[in-house]
């Protein structure tokens, strides 16, 4: 006859597994008989349970309390960085009406510099294109993480890929003089086509963004494809953000900041004469 192999000994782990109910039937038994013969290891399995007792008397309530807002946040997942550009899409696209709309009695109708016959510039069209920079600036300026696609360290690489994408020549243009450095730039959806923003920032952490759109039929209908002198700088106001924009050629420029009407009209005459010196 085969002898029953004698138990394997009872662990450390194993009594904790015990008092907890975690052991296989078969092993509970073992253990039970274990302990049968061992009224000093009995007692102390004793004790566990009874310190479990009270773990669950002092603990169990707080299952019942509801999550912190600070914890159920740190649960949620992450955003990927593609979902948060789209939303912010989404967000330019659905806001760009309302902000038109909220800008139709807050658009200059008078140039700021130079004669306006002649510009083309309706105030529907001019309105639009000053509420969809708005836009794009409160949503990009705010982001502190991704504000820009392309950062100022690749400046080289950013001109090349938006002229590209934009089928024309971007430039970016330089700013230093008046406060602002150049932090870097991104491709956003425009009426019919993409649109570029450059972004600047100042020693303050204040932010200034150019966007440039050459959908000639959005921003200028009537234009010709050719600048010329005759060039209209407008000024409209979305809540707390200015924007100084202006027509030329195929063209859209708009300049968006919280600064003032003055000095954003200076950064806009910086920015007109730099394009202009462009080949």
């Amino acid at each position: 006859m085969t002898p029953i192999p004698p138990s394997p000994p009872v662990t450390e782990d194993e009594l904790h597994a015990y008092v907890d109910g975690q052991l296989p039937a078969e092993r509970q038994r073992e253990v039970e008989a274990w302990l049968a013969g061992r009224p000093e290891e009995a007692r102390r399995v004793a004790a566990y349970r009874a310190q479990k007792r009270e773990l669950h008397a002092l603990f169990d309530p707080v299952l019942d309390e509801p999550l912190p807002q600070r914890v159920r946040q740190a649960a949620r997942a992450p955003v990927p960085w593609y979902a948060r550009r789209l939303a912010a899409g989404l967000v330019l696209a659905l806001l760009g009406g309302a902000a038109g709309w909220g800008l139709r009695g807050a658009v200059d109708g008078a140039a700021l510099h130079g004669p306006t016959s002649g510009d083309g510039l309706t105030a529907a069209a001019g309105s639009g294109f000053a509420a969809r920079a708005a836009v794009a600036h409160t949503v990009y300026s705010a982001d502190a993480r991704r504000p820009v696609e392309v950062d100022a360290a690749h400046e080289e690489q950013l001109v090349a890929w938006l002229s590209k994408r934009m089928a024309a020549p971007m430039h970016a243009p330089r700013l230093q003089a008046l406060g602002y450095a150049l932090e870097g730039g991104r491709l956003l959806p425009g009426g019919r086509g993409p649109v570029a923003q450059f972004m600047y920032r100042d020693a303050a952490g204040g932010r200034l963004t150019l966007y440039v759109s050459n959908e000639l039929g959005e921003a200028g209908a009537g234009r010709s494809a050719t600048p010329n002198a005759e060039t209209a700088f407008r000024f409209a106001r979305e809540g707390a953000v200015n924007v100084f924009y202006w027509v030329d050629g195929p063209f859209g420029y708009a300049l968006a900041a919280d600064a003032g009407r003055e000095a954003l009209a200076r950064i806009g005459e910086e920015v007109y004469r730099q394009l202009a010196e462009r080949p």
